[in-house]
């Protein structure tokens, strides 16, 4: 943009003004604060559209500004000057070129630039199975054990996968750096992530978070264990959860149980019907059977074995002997012996 004449001369007079009155600049506006993962290591943020900085021109306060990067990532609301470049860059690195842009008009420009706001990029979402579902502004490379902690940790309902889906490009990336693709129309998967791998630190299973990521720690749905077990209740799916597991789960099977033939109902795949199934769980313990594994929605029913089959009929001969023997002891006489 070219100046005229008399905003030239404007300029001029300012700058002299300012050289016989020493005059000290004007302290910056504080800083807002932010709490948690919002507050911490931001010294090297580099600007994008949406962000305000406050511009203050050393004795010129006819100059002070806020301004916003555009969204073509220019600051190009500042008085006088042409569009300053600010995406992808620093705050000093943007200071800098605002002071050469004024020293074309002003004798040894003195100019300050501190961010008022943040806001060129989109908080990541998390949810699903964690103790806190939250929204977090990502100002500073996050990776996903950190998110993970900030929302609680994992609940009980955690099934052992995390999916993360990328909803924003990479505003600045790094040199020779290949973003993962976009969302665009579902035609891009989530990754996924075990969480057994996250906690074995496996590499490439804490990945960096990016703004505008949803990250879904799935839950898994019930599976219900009934009748002959020590505590019968329902448990969630985990993967590749099997019968023997589960039943494990719940305390095991008791001394009455029908082992060898544990009932499995079952919703066929794309139906709301069920279907029955049994297992010789005895042959399952002896390993001469492959274990079963459940789905979501079983229900697994456990029964009592017959009071006179092979597994009981001790258990039960000896049950009888013993009550025959103490009603036989309550009806015979007492004698005192002296």
């Amino acid at each position: 943009m070219k100046v005229k004449t008399s905003l030239f001369t404007l300029i001029i007079l300012l700058a002299a003004l300012a050289i016989a009155s020493a005059q000290q600049p004007m302290p910056a506006p504080p800083m807002p604060q932010n709490s948690g993962i919002d507050s911490q290591g931001i010294r090297d943020y580099l600007l994008g559209p949406g962000d305000v900085l406050d511009v203050r021109v050393f004795g010129q306060s006819e100059l002070n500004s806020t301004a916003e990067v555009d969204s073509e990532g220019n600051l190009s609301s500042l008085p006088f000057l042409d569009p300053i470049p600010a995406k992808c860059r620093t705050e000093k690195q943007v200071q800098r070129d605002i002071a050469a842009a004024y020293a074309k008009y002003l004798k040894n420009a003195q100019v300050s630039v501190r961010i008022m706001e943040r806001k060129s990029r989109a908080p990541a979402t998390i949810y699903g199975a964690v103790t806190q579902p939250s929204q977090m502004v990502m100002l500073r490379t996050v990776r996903l054990n950190e998110i993970i902690s900030k929302s609680g940790g994992f609940t009980e309902r955690a099934s052992g996968t995390i999916q993360i889906l990328h909803t924003e490009p990479v505003m600045c990336p790094a040199p020779g750096e290949i973003p993962e693709p976009v969302a665009e129309d579902g035609k891009v998967l989530p990754r996924v992530i075990k969480i057994a791998d996250l906690l074995a630190n496996t590499p490439g299973a804490n990945p960096i978070i990016r703004p505008g990521d949803y990250v879904s720690v799935t839950a898994a749905e019930p599976v219900y264990i009934t009748g002959s077990v020590s505590n019968p209740t329902g448990i969630y799916m985990r993967d590749k959860l099997t019968l023997s597991l589960a039943l494990a789960m719940v305390g095991g099977l008791k001394k009455e149980a029908k082992s060898s033939d544990v009932v499995i109902s079952r919703i066929k795949d794309g139906t709301d019907e069920r279907e029955t199934l049994h297992v010789d769980y005895a042959a399952i313990k002896k390993n001469q059977k492959p274990d079963v594994l459940l789905k979501a929605y079983d229900v697994i029913e456990v029964k009592e074995a017959s009071p006179f089959s092979s597994g009981r009929l001790g258990q039960t001969l000896l049950s009888g002997f013993t009550q025959a023997v103490s009603s036989a002891g309550t009806m015979l006489p007492t004698k005192i012996l002296y």
